[in-house]
């Protein structure tokens, strides 16, 4: 299980490339504490600690459904994926589909499949939450990946991982200094390559209430790390607690000329 345990999507900002840099800001005694991730997304850390206890946590609803669908039904999330075909003409009518009345079988199906044939693996929805990332043209996408979904579902099903689909404020709510707390939330915009994966996107007051609520967090004596763009904004919102910037590997640009190395900061209060 432990190789085949990681990421089961290609995910906007996934931190797989930048463990190096994160478990070197980790506290020596990670294990002691409950690891609480609010802003889930691919799960790149909380795959690569493997924590026994654990509350993982996203707003979108889609992504969270299939995480459930993958610890409560792994066999038939996969044999509904190896109905999908990686054609354009597919992958349109089954972006366009009313999920209205598919079964939550379905709907992890159609998430992962989306996912890992659309251009770049980047989750997009526009305004109304309808995904909108167009065809990616892959020759040999790995669309039914079933050894990493069957070893995610053995560790849900093996461990005390608590699923929630809740605002980020409510999970904070629950947590005491027994919980330590892993950040990743949506970056603060400093270029045009922003992309959306709720409705209604990030802004500079949603930051600001973030770091109103990791205020919080601190007096509370709960550990946080939190990933963050590396912007002036950002770096003035925390002066007061500790910043490192490192440097990480980035491709969300439509534009191969934009990709590259770029700094992000870590930020943490002990």
């Amino acid at each position: 299980m432990p190789n085949n345990l990681k990421p089961f999507l290609k995910w906007a900002g996934g931190k797989t490339k930048l463990i190096p840099s994160i478990t070197q800001h980790l506290p020596a005694n990670i294990k002691d504490y409950i690891y609480v991730e609010p802003f889930l997304g691919a799960g790149a850390v909380f795959f690569y600690l493997k924590p026994s206890n654990a509350i993982i946590n996203d707003i979108n609803k889609e992504l969270i459904n299939t995480y459930i669908i993958i610890r409560d039904n792994p066999d038939e999330l996969i044999a509904d994926l190896k109905k999908h075909k990686n054609e354009p003409e597919y992958f349109y009518y089954i972006r366009n589909l009313d999920i209205t009345p598919l079964t939550d079988i379905q709907k992890a199906s159609r998430t992962i499949f989306l996912n890992k044939t659309c251009f770049n693996g980047l989750y997009s929805v526009n305004k109304s939450g309808q995904f909108n990332t167009s065809f990616g043209k892959m020759k040999n996408p790995n669309i039914v990946n079933e050894p990493v979904i069957k070893a995610v579902s053995e560790f849900l099903n093996t461990n005390n991982i608590q699923i929630e689909n809740e605002d980020y404020y409510k999970i904070f709510k629950k947590i005491n200094k027994k919980h330590f707390v892993y950040l990743d939330p949506p970056y603060h915009q400093i270029s045009k390559n922003f992309t959306a994966y709720t409705p209604g996107g990030w802004n500079m007051y949603t930051q600001i209430s973030l770091k109103m609520a990791c205020d919080e967090l601190n007096k509370k004596n709960v550990k946080f790390l939190l990933s963050n763009s590396s912007s002036e904004f950002i770096k003035n919102l925390y002066k007061d607690y500790n910043i490192s910037t490192v440097q990480t590997y980035r491709t969300i640009s439509c534009k191969k000329n934009t990709r590259g190395i770029v700094d992000e900061l870590l930020i943490k209060n002990y």
